[in-house]
């Protein structure tokens, strides 16, 4: 059977560091550590970081990403600015006149902290104005994260870089829509 007893100079050894000259052998370093007057605390290791993404910016200084949802498709471009938001040449209060249409684009700002720092200009085709608004905020999270990249934490955390793959039910035979029947007639 072997020894397993463990001193300081052992340790030593394993780190690759010289042993202190006043080191006891034995088992004398475990009942020192029992007498002292407070406990070690435990060291946790650094947890690892996520390396942040490299920022991706055109000549121009915009950030570029493309939203989408439903049926519509919005190409989206951010710059650092006052907070105007154009959307097909067009402001957002004309373009989507609802005010929950202007909460839905504007909720990636309001999560990340930047109400009012970056311009969007933003082409968008496709689907009808409640799918548009969707992928408008889709491309604006999107754009926003490679501006910033440091945001992508709370705006993932928000839900705001996944796609929304929810789509209309397909129509199926025998039935007047995706699951509704036809008025059943008894005579």
């Amino acid at each position: 059977m072997s020894d397993n007893r463990q001193s300081l100079s052992d340790l030593a050894g394993l780190t690759g560091q010289p042993a202190p000259a006043d080191a006891p052998q034995g088992s004398a370093p475990q009942t020192a550590a029992l007498e002292g007057d407070a406990p070690a605390a435990p060291v946790e290791p650094p947890r690892p970081t996520m390396p942040l993404r490299p920022q991706e910016i055109d000549a121009y200084g915009r950030a570029y990403a493309t939203g989408r949802r439903k049926d519509a498709v919005a190409r989206v471009w951010i710059k650092p600015g006052s907070g105007k938001i154009t959307i097909n040449g067009r402001d957002q209060e004309v373009y989507f006149a609802r005010p929950t249409l202007r909460l839905v684009i504007n909720q990636p700002f309001g999560v990340a902290d930047r109400n009012g720092q970056y311009d969007v200009i933003c082409t968008v085709k496709g689907g009808g104005l409640s799918g548009q608004a969707g992928a408008v905020k889709h491309g604006i999270s999107q754009a926003l994260t490679r501006y910033e990249p440091i945001l992508r934490a709370p705006v993932k955390a928000a839900g705001f870089l996944t796609r929304d793959s929810r789509a209309v039910e397909r129509k199926k035979y025998g039935k007047a829509k995706a699951r509704r029947s036809f008025q059943f007639s008894k005579r």
